[in-house]
């Protein structure tokens, strides 16, 4: 018997495509395996091995930071750094982790908002125009983030929000990204004769938004907020630029203030460090809690698109 199955007997002696007993299904080609083991090393090498530096660089003092080799540890005193980091200048770094969860969460949840509804508008409504607004909002995925920075920053100061919590808050409200995949994820979730039939009963079309789609589309919902929490929490020009007050600050641009304090303050050379290894946690469980929902999420976008 041959090693492998064809498709055609694979298609006559399987059922619902799950081979029967004693059969084999066939491989990849040898070189496809290797391919795939090489570019998992270099996704390996790329995302984890600078975190691991991180950890690393994190357990050692300001003195050992830069005379021991990079992934070799020193005295431990990774406790210690925790300590000086949330101590140091009246525990400044925790307030500026407030500051990113008040920025991410709350800009999350009204981003998701303004999607959905967007999103659902799309999907359920025909009016004129609505393909042009669809062609906008794909065309919005090739506009770089970093060239709309100094523009928002120039509307943002005319509207005198210059060094101020909306400043930061209002320009994630509009995320194309979030707007389409809430367009797939209406499409694919909410049947339109759900709609009707809420519609007959009597349900407002608010009362329908909030109380049948909304639920229905939470996997999606999931996703979008999981993609603009991150982008949030990652965000550094704008703040940088509309941010005066460093009791304001985010924790992005709290780090390389005190990385570009470390020059003249070793101290903050180590501290900046750990900081950012704290501040990669918050990012890692709240991807942790919700994966089922974001695979979800990506999946159906995928195979709807």
């Amino acid at each position: 018997m041959s090693a492998t199955v064809s498709s055609a007997k694979f298609g006559r002696n399987a059922v619902h495509g799950v081979p029967r007993q004693g059969q084999r299904i066939a491989l990849s080609p040898w070189w496809a395996r290797m391919l795939t083991l090489l570019l998992f090393a270099a996704a390996f090498v790329y995302f984890v091995v600078p975190v691991i530096w991180l950890f690393i660089a994190s357990t050692k003092s300001a003195g050992d930071l830069y005379t021991t080799p990079s992934f070799s540890f020193a005295r431990f005193r990774l406790f210690e750094n925790l300590k000086e980091v949330f101590t140091y200048n009246d525990g400044i770094f925790l307030r500026w982790i407030g500051n990113s969860v008040l920025y991410s969460v709350v800009g999350s949840l009204l981003t998701v908002l303004v999607s959905a509804m967007c999103g659902y508008g799309l999907a359920v409504y025909r009016f004129r125009g609505r393909g042009v607004v669809l062609g906008a909002v794909t065309l919005s995925f090739l506009v770089p983030m970093a060239a709309l920075t100094q523009p928002q920053y120039l509307l943002l100061v005319k509207m005198g929000l210059s060094n101020n919590v909306l400043a930061v808050l209002l320009p994630a409200l509009v995320y194309p990204f979030g707007v389409m995949l809430s367009w797939i994820t209406a499409q694919s979730s909410v049947p339109m004769e759900i709609i009707e039939a809420a519609r007959v009963d009597g349900c407002g079309e608010i009362g329908i938004f909030f109380r049948i789609a909304v639920p229905m589309m939470r996997v999606g919902l999931t996703t979008v907020f999981l993609f603009a929490f991150t982008a949030s929490w990652n965000n550094y020009m704008l703040p940088l630029m509309i941010l005066n007050d460093p009791k304001m600050f985010p924790v992005t641009v709290g780090l390389v203030d005190w990385s570009n304090q470390a020059k003249s303050v070793a101290q903050l050379g180590t501290l900046s460090l750990v900081g950012a290894f704290v501040s990669l946690i918050p990012l890692v469980v709240i991807f942790m809690l919700t994966q089922r929902y974001w695979k979800s999420g990506l999946a159906s976008g995928a195979v709807k698109m």
